[in-house]
């Protein structure tokens, strides 16, 4: 009995800790921030621009199909089990499953490079050609120039969306069952698993090894945590889930640039403006784990 006491008290002071760690580490601000980064920022353009259409395409192909053939079977289970917002339930199960689906064949077919790109540009803008040219060769040019200054790539990510992700998807869906607390659980204990998915590039041209990367996440766990589950509901919007798959990109390089900032210049900040100035004015300072 103690035994069972002792260690449910030392899982309860764990997730205490990381729950802390997640607030403390403003990482969930990463991801909306990509969006406002990526807009500001036309040198990250091009490699969104030569997926837009079929990533479009993909989602209407998935997200209507699973709308009109499994929403009414779920909303129903749901509205017995959850009530009046079973519906509701249903609508964000379907969404999410959706997006699963999506994100796994624009990543095995369609993002594989864009992503790539996409994450190593972003570093680019914010000056980390070093951290870069040791993953892919760079074009001369100055940091405000982007995407045109990626040359071939000599390294890609190992990371690939796996079948094991789909599985323990699968097994974890009976939590939507459960009102309210059930999904925000589900959304959570699945941002676990994506937010360290978005650092897979950064871990590459850092040279982490398995020890040396499993060691960074659980350091930082809490910081991943609140990554992935804002990522996760931001794909839960239809139609432009993929969209913020690759905003979400940008918003890990940006992390990824603000960890490197921080170990060679403590204070260092974003700018999110668009125009390179010594200015403050339209700068956010985030702080990373």
């Amino acid at each position: 009995m103690t035994s069972a006491v002792d260690f449910l008290r030392g899982h309860a002071v764990r997730a205490t800790a990381t729950s802390k760690q997640a607030v403390l580490s403003r990482t969930y601000l990463y991801p909306p921030l990509g969006v406002l980064y990526l807009a500001r920022h036309p040198p990250l353009w091009p490699p969104v621009l030569a997926r837009i259409l079929p990533c479009l395409a993909l989602s209407l192909a998935v997200l209507v199909p699973m709308f009109v053939f499994t929403y009414i079977p779920q909303a129903a289970v749901l509205s017995i089990m959850n009530g009046p917002v079973g519906p509701v339930s249903a609508a964000a199960l379907v969404c999410s499953e959706s997006s699963v689906i999506i994100n796994a064949l624009a990543r095995a077919f369609l993002l594989d490079r864009a992503l790539c790109d996409l994450f190593d540009a972003t570093l680019v803008c914010e000056g980390q050609d070093a951290l870069v040219s040791k993953g892919r060769e760079l074009k001369p040019g100055s940091k405000s120039e982007g995407a045109k200054k990626l040359g071939k790539i000599l390294t890609r990510p190992l990371q690939k969306f796996s079948f094991a992700s789909i599985v323990e998807y699968i097994v974890l869906l009976p939590l939507n069952l459960i009102p309210v607390v059930g999904t925000a659980a589900f959304l959570i204990m699945q941002g676990r698993k994506m937010g360290p998915r978005f650092h897979a590039r950064y871990f590459q041209l850092k040279g982490f090894d398995s020890v040396h990367k499993d060691a960074f996440v659980k350091a930082n766990s809490g910081g991943y945590i609140a990554f992935g589950t804002i990522s996760m509901v931001l794909n839960l919007v239809p139609l432009v889930s993929i969209f913020f798959t690759l905003t979400s990109t940008v918003g890990a390089a940006l992390w990824a640039a603000e960890i490197e900032k921080k170990a060679a210049y403590p204070g260092e900040k974003i700018d999110v403006s668009g125009k390179e100035s010594g200015k403050d004015v339209g700068k956010k300072e985030l702080h990373a784990t």
